[in-house]
């Protein structure tokens, strides 16, 4: 009602503004989930492509709205399966994906005009989507018409989740090369998922995954202006990832802390002057580090309540876990259950039918205006150390989560902080619960087909498309059309992220 929004204090205006309005406090679209849902998009990906496809092609069927990949070991870290590094890893974590007739099977079926999708993958981010892109290529799908999200995110590896590849400052070009080639080539995509996630998962506080995240994101900036790119052409298809954990009022309050922050960093900061280059869109899922192996059905109910939060926050997509996921990858089953819930409160809540429902409440304010205050003073720091990828030289953002994480691991032990099934409530001879298992066999199977692939081809070509990006690797140029004619040339995963290794070499952590 505008009769009321006007009869606010005018700091109170200025804080919340309208869903829709600058900050963005609450949301970012006027209407928010009245007007369309969030995105449903699971997690998945185990085994072989083709495995992994039939679970996309039932969670479609089952009502999911788009597909999120997630990749076993070996192809985050640009490793092929026949790899000596690779054995033992091959299919567990998520799905192998080491050449493009893999990406076809993957993908099969499932037309990629009219899905969008959500990739975790990071280092060899460029390498992914492009075979991706070809895909979308055979299947007559213009690469104007597709939609989705790579992930991206180099910085938060090194402090967060491991699979780098490069050093630093190769990586960054990496993620920037992607910025230009798809502002001009791949206009709806999304060209980076800032993550928060794997910090919050790493033993991150609330305020904490909020500052790292957006000192990252203030990092890429940086790194894509300085190269020369457009602010207001890049900056709106940035997009964030956030955990969602069990403290309701703090997690929805972090979401709108974050928008809000952003948004003055972008317009204040930066100078952004597109109205899409000050908006947080982010995706969220449910915290895996919060969920038990003891009593597992348990954690449905702490799933439902992460994905109240998210929804309460504003999360434009989301992600709930399943409840077995303490114990191995979801089965068809679990993985169903956390689809359920997700449309149990889309439909049967009564949530969606009102903009913002929780925002005014006197405590969320005070917490959105507390966790803002926190983070932006933290982000100060980081800035004072000369930026994201000095205070990660540094060692200082490392040392503030892990830090935080034994905080958290000894209120757990000395009981200070109670988790139900663990430390209180406990019962003796809980009966086992049905858990995946991944087919020893994989490893086998995928090198040997990884080896007639490499064997099937015109071996000149393809070594003159990973001499000729090693080249263009040594130089400036944007490497990205360099990537896609390797894969055009039936060079594998492990050839292209190997070429670049050969002339930017590896990380070693400190």
């Amino acid at each position: 009602m505008p009769e009321l929004f006007e009869s606010l204090p005018e700091d109170y205006r200025e804080k919340l503004g309208r869903p829709g309005e600058y900050p963005f406090t609450r949301g970012i679209y006027p209407r928010m989930y009245a007007e369309r849902l969030w995105t449903m998009r699971q997690y998945a990906g185990f085994g072989s492509a083709e495995e992994t496809n039939r679970r996309f092609r039932y969670l479609l069927e089952q009502g999911q709205t788009g597909l999120s990949v997630a990749f076993d070991l070996p192809t985050q870290l640009g490793l092929d399966p026949d790899h000596p590094l690779a054995v033992g890893e091959v299919g567990r974590v998520g799905v192998s994906i080491a050449t493009l007739d893999d990406m076809r099977r993957l993908f099969q079926g499932i037309p990629l005009d009219r899905v969008t999708t959500s990739m975790t993958i990071n280092a060899p981010a460029m390498m992914l989507l492009a075979l991706y892109l070809l895909v979308a290529e055979e299947q007559g799908v213009s690469w104007e018409q597709l939609g989705g999200t790579v992930q991206n995110d180099i910085l938060k590896e090194y402090v967060a989740r491991g699979t780098y590849i490069y050093p630093p400052g190769p990586s960054m070009r990496l993620v920037t090369d992607v910025f230009e080639f798809c502002s001009e080539r791949v206009p709806r995509w999304n060209t980076i998922s800032i993550s928060g996630y794997h910090i919050r998962e790493a033993g991150a506080t609330a305020v904490q995954e909020i500052a790292f995240t957006l000192a990252n994101a203030k990092a890429y900036v940086r790194a894509a202006t300085e190269r020369g790119l457009d602010l207001d052409r890049f900056a709106p298809r940035l997009s964030f990832f956030f955990a969602a954990h069990n403290d309701i009022f703090e997690e929805a309050a972090k979401f709108r802390a974050a928008r809000r922050l952003w948004a003055r960093i972008m317009r204040e900061e930066f100078g952004a002057q597109n109205k899409k280059s000050w908006m947080l869109r982010f995706h969220t899922q449910t915290g895996g580090s919060t969920l038990t192996a003891q009593q597992p059905l348990n954690n449905i109910v702490r799933v439902a309540y992460q994905a109240l939060a998210a929804v309460l926050g504003g999360t434009q997509s989301l992600h709930t876990n399943a409840y077995d996921e303490a114990l191995g990858l979801p089965t068809e089953e679990s993985a169903l259950i956390a689809l359920r819930t997700q449309q149990i409160l889309a439909y049967e809540s009564g949530i969606t039918r009102a903009i913002d429902p929780a925002g005014g409440s006197f405590y969320l304010e005070h917490l959105t205006d507390a966790l803002e205050a926190e983070a932006r003073d933290l982000i100060e720091k980081v800035d004072q150390l000369g930026g994201s990828v000095a205070a990660i030289e540094a060692g200082f953002i490392q040392k503030e989560i892990e830090e935080s994480a034994w905080r958290y691991q000894r209120e757990v032990e000395e009981k200070r902080r109670i988790v139900v099934g663990v430390n209180a409530f406990t019962l003796e001879g809980e009966p086992p619960v049905p858990v995946q298992r991944i087919d020893p066999e994989v490893d086998r199977r995928r090198a040997e087909e990884v080896r007639r692939y490499r064997e099937n081809r015109d071996q000149t070509a393809t070594q003159r498309a990973l001499a000729t990006l090693k080249e263009a690797a040594r130089g400036g140029e944007n490497l990205f059309p360099f990537v896609l004619e390797a894969f055009r040339a039936r060079a594998t995963l492990g050839e292209v992220a190997g070429a670049l290794r050969e002339v930017f070499g590896e990380y070693q952590p400190g």
